[in-house]
């Protein structure tokens, strides 16, 4: 009976923490939308009001409009207004305080990570942490730079270590590139790995198994 149960388990749990997550993320989507129309009901006149709170009533429209205005945002900065608007934007918000050490940060962090140029999780590979003989799996983000790499050897790597089951905490360690071992794994692979906590292996590529 035990045995029937885990494999039930193992079956429901995937499709429970998917919905789990959905629902809370669109609960959250909800929420901001609420925000917008208690927002836009301030402003717009008291006959658009009923409208207003129709449009709130509808289930997943706040995903819509998301996905909707990520889309134009998309196509809108790909020609030069677009382009000459966000430089602008980007500069008043550079030079408000407190709001530019926030928003400069994030917008580095964003460029390195989602820039079709940009090489930040492109590299799954093995490093021996946190003793020698111990193993895990850590992304490449990059190289040393600045006064860090002035006081390091030259080869070296910038690695980001993710915890599990959680991989967006972790740590960042520098180490020479001759102790680090490149993995064939795709950087998803690596991530469902590190996610499972060992139980979803990727299979081995012909390279590694000859």
């Amino acid at each position: 009976m035990k045995k029937y149960i885990l494999t039930g388990l193992l079956v429901w749990l995937p499709l429970a923490i998917t919905v789990w997550v959905l629902k809370n993320v669109i609960g959250t989507l909800d929420g901001v939308f609420a925000w917008f129309v208690a927002v836009a009901q301030t402003i717009l006149p008291v006959s658009l009001h009923p409208f207003l709170a129709d449009l709130q009533r509808i289930p997943g429209l706040s995903v819509i409009i998301l996905v909707t205005a990520l889309w134009l945002t998309g196509i809108a900065v790909t020609n030069m207004a677009g382009q000459w608007l966000l430089k602008q934007s980007n500069k008043v918000l550079s030079n408000i305080p407190i709001v530019k050490s926030i928003y400069t940060s994030v917008k580095q962090v964003s460029d390195t990570l989602f820039s079709s140029s940009g090489q930040a999780f492109r590299e799954a590979v093995l490093v021996q942490y946190p003793r020698q003989g111990s193993w895990t799996i850590a992304f490449v983000t990059g190289k040393p730079g600045g006064e860090v790499a002035d006081k390091l050897p030259a080869d070296m790597l910038t690695l980001y270590v993710p915890t599990t089951p959680n991989p967006t905490s972790g740590f960042m360690l520098m180490v020479p590139r001759e102790e680090v071992r490149c993995l064939d794994m795709t950087v998803d692979e690596a991530l469902k790995y590190i996610i499972s906590m060992g139980v979803v292996a990727p299979a081995a590529t012909e390279t590694a198994q000859s």
